[in-house]
Parts: structure tokens; C-alpha cells; sequence
């Protein structure tokens, strides 16, 4: 599995933690950025990641500002992209099982580093239950189409 990772200034902590993790799990990762503290605009590292996602280059993406809000709304903006905001376990898992999330969205400003990586872990251990979700996740990715 390899993921696309980017973050703003908000989230370049936290992200390192996460690369780390995903390093430790020996899961192949791109940094897309941003790589300094220097303020920039979240909206620009949620299409590097995005575009990674729909062009089959990475199998999932991760993004974090400093709340994940706004990577999530601007993730959400890219045809074939099901980003999640994760901030606890049920909707974590959930995410996966039901939406078949394909980008997580994570706060540095809101979600500690451990709770953090216990998410990333439920999230990347999450299968897609298909079945009736699927019929779901369909209609959701033809709103695109409109």
C-alpha cells in the first residue's frame, strides 16, 4: 500500500508523527508537503494528495491542518475523492466500512498524537463492507456526475 500525505503549516507535526507510524508499519508513503512551519494554504496540499488518490499513484491519502476541516471540504471538491474528517474511533471505522473512505482527515490543533495514530491504524485496518454501503458510495460518486 503506499499513501499520499500532505499537510499545511497547522498540521506538519502531526504529519510527521503519522509518516513515522506508517514508516514503523512499513507502509510506503509521499510527503507532498508542506515541509516548514511558513504559513500557506491547505487547499493547495489536499489536491497534490487528491490528485495522487483518482490517478491510482497512491491507494489512500492523508491530510491534516490545523483543525481538518478545511482539508476535508477542499479533499471533498476533487471528483473520486471520499475524504473523512476522523476525530474518534466509531466514525473512524465507519468511514472505511460504510463510505469507503478514501483520504482521512486529522487536526493537529485538536487530535493529540496517540489518538491520532490509534485512528490512522483503525482507518488503514478498515475494510469496506460493500454489500448495501456500495449501492450507497455509488450514488454518492455519481453527484459528481451532475
Amino acid at each position: 500500500m503506499k499513501i499520499a500525505i500532505g499537510s499545511d503549516h497547522g498540521g506538519i507535526h502531526l504529519k510527521k508523527v503519522l509518516m513515522d507510524h506508517l514508516a514503523e508499519r512499513k507502509i510506503e508513503t509521499d510527503d507532498l508537503g508542506t515541509y516548514t512551519e511558513a504559513s500557506c494554504d491547505y487547499p493547495d496540499y489536499a489536491v497534490k494528495v487528491c490528485d495522487e488518490v483518482v490517478a491510482g499513484r497512491a491507494e489512500r491519502g492523508i491530510l491534516v491542518c490545523g483543525t481538518g476541516i478545511g482539508m476535508c471540504i477542499a479533499a471533498n471538491k476533487v471528483d473520486g475523492i471520499r475524504a473523512a474528517l476522523c476525530n474518534d474511533a466509531f466514525s473512524t471505522k465507519m468511514s472505511r466500512e460504510h463510505n469507503n473512505a478514501n483520504v482521512m482527515c486529522l487536526g493537529e490543533r485538536v487530535t493529540g498524537p496517540g489518538l491520532a495514530v490509534m485512528l490512522l491504524d483503525i482507518w488503514l485496518d478498515t475494510e469496506f463492507a460493500g454489500g448495501r454501503h456500495e449501492r450507497r458510495v455509488n450514488k454518492i460518486m455519481a453527484i459528481e456526475k451532475r
